[in-house]
């Protein structure tokens, strides 16, 4: 009986040697799958370095014209005669309209006439004077009405004057608003008028920063649908407001830019870019080096890392940055980097915390402050 109790528990102990040897064998083979590593993901990189980017305030602006008017009748009447036409380009004194004027010139005539008549009489008069026939009250009396005569000639041929519209500067006519034969009162309008080559740019900017702007500062500015996406027209400033807007406590400003091609017209939104007087340390990357994510923006750093074999490789650490304003391919990064690391330019994508990437720098992204486009 012990015989046999000894033999099954021999036999026991062999089989929970065998089952410890082969669930071993499994936790090795498992640990070392574990260590098994992906290939490494290609990449692009660059060095980071501090640069001096100028300061910039960016703004919301109003187009509006140097000179713009909408062309008005200045005395009532009947639109006798309209010599221009909608959308096209006059010069200053350019006749737009006239009004009737046929019984303004049937006064002229009787004016004239009289005028004349009161001109023979002054020279009888000073004939009968210089012979003492006449007082000098009769004398006085002839030159006055003389006078009196010459004035009602110019204020009736002022009056015709009035009646023709000209052009009060060269601009862009805008759509007609009267009709020939349309009775017009005075103010009644006629057509737009605008000068478009310089326009002028008005902005507003928080009190606070009014010191750091200055007369004939540059600024940038961008219309949509006027201009290229993402080109910027240089512009400088003209005038700053001597008072602050007791409502917004915000300061306007005025700049003027050359519009040559007539693309900005009065009333146009455009975004503003004001440059400042002072400069901002800063570290450029490629736009395609962050990650933009609602939880905060970041970027891969590549540095020598251990895997779990304890063999050094190549590999990537998230890091949350905080970004500045951006130009042209660049991003400034105001803070998260040092000058020196290195970071991931394309490829970021498919990164995670970690992993091992291979550096292929042959051909990598633009990274150009002031890009010109093959098709621009």
């Amino acid at each position: 009986m012990k015989k046999r109790m000894t033999l099954m528990l021999s036999l026991l102990a062999v089989f929970v040697a065998a089952v410890a040897t082969l669930k071993v064998g499994q936790v090795r083979a498992a640990i070392s799958q574990s260590a098994f590593r992906p290939p490494p993901d290609t990449v692009t990189t660059t060095t980071v370095h501090q640069e001096s980017w100028p300061s910039t305030l960016s703004a919301i602006g109003t187009v509006v014209a140097v000179h713009g008017v909408s062309v008005s009748a200045d005395l009532p009447g009947v639109v006798d005669r309209i010599v221009f036409e909608s959308g096209r380009t006059v010069k200053e004194g350019a006749v737009l309209a006239e009004l009737d004027t046929r019984q303004e010139r049937a006064q002229l005539a009787a004016a004239e006439a009289q005028a004349e008549l009161s001109r023979l009489n002054l020279d009888r008069a000073r004939g009968l004077r210089e012979g003492g026939v006449i007082a000098q009250a009769d004398y006085d009396r002839a030159v006055a009405e003389h006078s009196q005569d010459v004035a009602r000639v110019g204020e009736i041929r002022a009056t015709i004057a009035r009646k023709t519209i000209r052009a009060p500067f060269s601009g862009l006519l805008g759509i007609r608003q009267a009709n020939l034969g349309q009775y017009l009162a005075a103010g009644d309008k006629i057509v737009p008028l605008q000068s478009l080559d310089p326009i002028l740019v008005n902005f507003s900017v928080p009190q606070q920063e009014v010191g750091r702007m200055r007369k004939e500062g540059e600024i940038r500015v961008q219309a949509q649908g006027a201009t290229r996406p993402g080109a910027r027209l240089k512009a400088r400033i003209t005038a700053i407001d001597s008072v602050v807007d007791e409502a917004t406590r915000n300061v306007q400003i005025q700049a003027t830019l050359p519009n040559p091609d007539g693309r900005l017209r009065p009333g146009m939104f455009v975004e503003v870019e004001a440059i400042l007087d002072t400069s901002t340390p800063v570290m450029a990357l490629p736009g395609s080096a962050v990650s933009f994510a609602p939880y905060g923006d970041s970027v891969f750093v590549v540095s020598r890392m251990k895997g779990p074999d304890g063999q050094p490789y190549d590999g990537v650490q998230q890091q949350f940055v905080k970004l500045g304003p951006s130009r042209g391919d660049q991003v400034a990064v105001l803070s998260g980097l040092k000058e020196g690391q290195v970071v991931v330019t394309s490829g970021v994508f498919k990164l995670r915390p970690g992993a091992a990437v291979a550096i292929d720098n042959r051909v990598k992204p633009g990274n150009d402050p002031a890009p010109k486009p093959q098709d621009s």
